[in-house]
């Protein structure tokens, strides 16, 4: 029987409930185009937004200014003033250093040397018994030393005195050093050194001027 009722409805009663049905969907339909439309709108403004230039936040900034700059320079000048300084008394107590390491021993054989050689005339007689070589200045505190190499190439015990005279690039004599070895056994060696006190500039050559054997 209910079947009956339903195909014995009428027709307008059946658009009255589609009615509603049909506006909703317009509504959604509606609302989808109005959401697709403002994102669309979205992204071209995104697009084309052109964002203002902001300010700079200068007091969080670490570098360092101009001034700071040239204080800084003038400190690290200072510093390598002083590391020079430093460097040149070093040298120099260096030096002294190693002309203090000369025994006085030593220095009593080289004053007995210039005493010998006062009277000795020409080149003395034992130059072939003697040579010269060049010590690193590194190792001498930058003066100019040279080991006196000297041999006793006779049969009989003897003492000797050398004269080392230094020579500017002139050839000028400049300075003059005296060394000595006493009662050297036959073939026995000794090594004074001869040591110049002048400046490393100008560069002095040295050169056996005299040796005598006693």
């Amino acid at each position: 029987m209910s079947a009956d009722v339903s195909q014995a409805k009428d027709p307008s009663q059946r658009r009255r409930a589609v009615a509603p049905v049909v506006g909703l969907v317009l509504t959604a339909v509606s609302v989808a185009a109005l959401v697709s439309c403002s994102t669309d709108s979205d992204g071209d403004d995104a697009s084309s937004f052109s964002p203002t230039p902001t300010a700079a936040d200068t007091a969080s900034f670490s570098g360092t200014s101009p001034s700071a700059l040239a204080s800084i320079g003038a400190s690290v000048k200072a510093s390598a003033k002083e590391a020079a300084s430093a460097a040149a008394s070093s040298a120099s107590a260096r030096a002294s250093e190693f002309e203090a390491s000369v025994s006085a021993e030593t220095e009593r054989a080289n004053k007995a040397a210039q005493k010998e050689l006062a009277d000795v005339d020409g080149r003395g007689n034992a130059t072939a018994d003697v040579s010269m070589t060049g010590l690193p200045r590194a190792e001498t505190g930058g003066l100019l030393a040279l080991v006196v190499n000297i041999t006793n190439r006779t049969d009989k015990t003897a003492s000797y005195a050398v004269q080392v005279d230094f020579r500017d690039p002139d050839g000028k004599v400049v300075e003059t050093r005296f060394v000595g070895a006493e009662d050297l056994e036959p073939g026995e060696k000794a090594q004074p050194l001869a040591i110049s006190r002048k400046p490393a500039e100008p560069k002095l050559t040295a050169e056996i001027a005299k040796a005598q054997r006693y």
